[in-house]
């Protein structure tokens, strides 16, 4: 996203209530792009790439497309909009009364593949009307275009893009960005537009152009393509483009493209099959080549209300490899592969002193802007998630267990390292020491980074490690149970600890004890005690943190927060915080079942009742089928979308209830 086309959008959006002005939302249209690049389809059928994290290649800014019949039809109403099969097809029909303009979007490696076909009693003559305007090396300034005949390049220095067409391209116009008075006036700029007077390079030394081009047989095909310089020079990409254009000239080829890149699979008999698919489908979009996954498309590389999104996260990605693990191990999904490459990047990336740094930039895996690398930088480790770094190490000690790894040596010492950083920010007291908290916004002693604490000793007291490493994880796991009790506040597990204050809000990220203590539970004493506060905090903290506006129903992320919440007067509902929730539920209900205990069948119920509304078909899920991050009251998708953790969680929920048999009835050991 460039600065022009960020204060366009500030301007068209300053006034709306449930948007923030300058972002790159995609809380509408539907992704493509199971390889290097990530191409956002929207609902009105323009395209824009957000694949500079997994790539390093900026591409396509902004687009528009229409039709020519005699006068020129843009297609700037939503369409109908739908995947093709199980892989990153997407189609977008856009209706023309007596007939129709079906479009079939594909991403193949670093290019984009679109296909227009006529459908009914089209005219006989129409032309593809094409708007792109790419921002090589992220810039929107000192852009060139070259013409090659039907493909036409755009360029800064390293970064090469191309478009190219099937069929001869009729006119090709260099488009004027925004001139300075026009980015200070309160007006946006709609583009296509008439260049009007000008210099004689304006409409070369620019990153815009528009095209037409004549559909033929009843089709045209445009094809986009981001080169780096370096690595790929102008005949191959022209070579490229030419190839693309004619081997996927159909809708059907594009589909059969798209199957073949599929890196898994869902047998038909899966329970919930549909969001298995669509989990599958978005964690692939959110991954680069080395498996590392963004949070999210980044709808907001300026800053204007967050840190960002297109990064890679260590809790998250940790927790979506371990939910993956998991999953797999239920349904046989075939991601062997995927497992193999998350170890080998957390190995890569451990930092000297055993951590994990707060993000990094998922193509390259090097450092990204963050605010929490306290282990970077002298003085307190107040500023650092020490989460993260227990995340990790519960997946790695998991994947050693349970998995096939490469190198499990490797792992072995990874996690050796790994237990001498948690070591280090553990106090004397049993929980961890003052640190950032899962939601990256306070500071103290949190229950949820004492629960990843638990979690990961626990792990690595049951993998096939040394002996001594065992022991030592074992007898931290009973410290760090025993120390839980200073967080208990008669009915709940509290939000943290804070200057010698216990802050007894409710918080969803307090809802990770449960699957701690399960993992515990295997490899210390978990008393009776401990099982009767874990099912009071979860209906405690459900209770407290479960809105339902009429419109959507789903959990808040913990009281009090008062992020994005815009005009709105209450906390917003979170697709994380509402997956947590079903989760933490049946992992409840597994920890009571193994126990005899009949509560399981209640806790269970819960894990349904939550699922319910993050299913295919549930108040909290688009029509795409994502999961935004956060919703407003009446429904308005915001912030991050798709956001990777909440279909990493509504994953492993279905496959974990699938596993109990609990799915959509009690567990056998529960039943009278």
């Amino acid at each position: 996203m460039t600065l022009r086309t960020a204060l366009n959008d500030f301007k068209r959006t300053r006034d709306r209530r449930h948007q923030f002005p300058g972002e790159f939302r995609s809380t509408t249209g539907t992704f493509s792009g199971l390889d290097s690049r990530l191409v956002h389809v929207d609902s009105d059928g323009s395209l824009r790439d957000y694949s500079y994290p997994l790539c390093g290649l900026t591409g396509i800014d902004r687009s528009r497309f229409g039709i020519d019949t005699g006068s020129t039809t843009w297609f700037d109403a939503d369409a109908d909009q739908r995947y093709r099969g199980d892989a990153g097809v997407v189609e977008t029909i856009h209706d023309c009364g007596d007939w129709a303009v079906v479009q079939t979007d594909c991403t193949i490696e670093q290019a984009h593949v679109t296909r227009f076909e006529l459908r009914g009693d089209a005219p006989a003559d129409v032309s593809l009307r094409a708007f792109v305007d790419f921002a090589p090396d992220g810039r929107d300034g000192q852009q060139s275009l070259l013409m090659h005949g039907n493909t036409v390049e755009a360029y800064h220095r390293s970064e090469h893009d191309f478009v190219g067409v099937s069929t001869e391209l009729d006119a090709v116009q260099g488009q004027i960005p925004e001139r300075f008075p026009e980015l200070v006036d309160d007006d946006p700029v709609s583009f296509p537009r008439a260049t009007g007077e000008r210099r004689y390079e304006d409409t070369t030394l620019t990153g815009g152009v528009l095209l037409s081009a004549p559909f033929v047989d009843g089709g045209v095909t445009l094809t986009t393509l981001l080169t780096d310089a370096d690595d790929t020079d102008r005949d191959t990409a022209l070579s490229t483009i030419d190839r693309l254009v004619s081997d996927h000239y159909t809708s059907e080829t594009l589909l059969e493209a798209g199957q073949a890149q599929r890196r898994w699979s869902v047998p038909a008999e899966t329970p919930n099959r549909e969001s298995v698919v669509a989990d599958l489908r978005v964690l692939s979009l959110l991954s680069a080549a080395n498996g590392a996954r963004i949070a999210a498309p980044d709808f907001d590389p300026y800053y204007v209300t967050s840190g960002g999104y297109g990064y890679t996260w260590f809790r998250d990605d940790a927790e979506i490899s371990a939910f993956l693990l998991e999953a797999d191990g239920t349904f046989d999904l075939g991601l062997s592969p995927w497992h193999q490459r998350s170890a080998a990047f957390y190995c890569r990336t451990q930092q000297p002193d055993g951590s994990w740094p707060h993000r990094v930039w998922p193509g390259d895996e090097t450092l990204a802007p963050g605010w929490a690398n306290a282990r970077l930088e002298s003085g307190s480790d107040a500023d650092y998630q020490a989460d993260q770094t227990a995340s990790v190490t519960t997946f790695l000690a998991t994947y050693l267990r349970t998995g096939e790894p490469a190198d499990p040596e490797c792992i072995e010492a990874t996690l050796g390292r790994a237990v001498e950083s948690i070591d280090d920010t553990l106090a004397d007291d049993g929980l961890p020491i003052a640190c950032q908290n899962a939601w990256e916004n306070m500071q103290g002693r949190f229950t949820h980074t004492a629960a990843t604490f638990l979690h990961a000793y626990a792990a690595v007291a049951r993998a096939p490690v040394s002996a001594a490493l065992r022991d030592h994880a074992r007898s931290q796991a009973e410290t760090v149970l025993s120390a839980l009790d200073a967080l208990w506040t008669g009915d709940r597990y509290a939000l943290r600890e804070h200057d010698g204050t216990i802050d007894d809000r409710l918080d969803s990220a307090t809802l990770a004890l449960p699957a701690a203590c399960r993992v515990a539970a295997e490899a210390i004493d978990l008393p009776a005690a401990t099982r009767d506060r874990l099912y009071t905090h979860v209906e405690t903290t459900l209770d407290g943190l479960e809105r339902d506006t009429g419109d959507i129903r789903g959990l808040i992320r913990f009281e009090g927060d008062d992020w994005r919440r815009g005009s709105q007067d209450r906390e917003k509902v979170w697709t994380v915080s509402t997956a947590w929730g079903a989760n933490s539920a049946a992992q409840l209900g597994a920890l009571l079942r193994d126990a005899d205990d009949s509560r399981a069948t209640a806790a269970y119920a819960r894990s349904r009742d939550l699922l319910d509304e993050i299913l295919p078909g549930g108040s909290l899920v688009q029509s795409s089928g994502y999961l935004p991050e956060q919703l407003f009251d009446d429904g308005t998708p915001d912030c991050g979308t798709p956001l990777g953790w909440p279909h990493a969680l509504r994953l492993a929920t279905v496959a974990h209830l699938t596993d109990a048999e609990a799915l959509t009835a009690e567990p056998l050991s529960a039943r009278e």
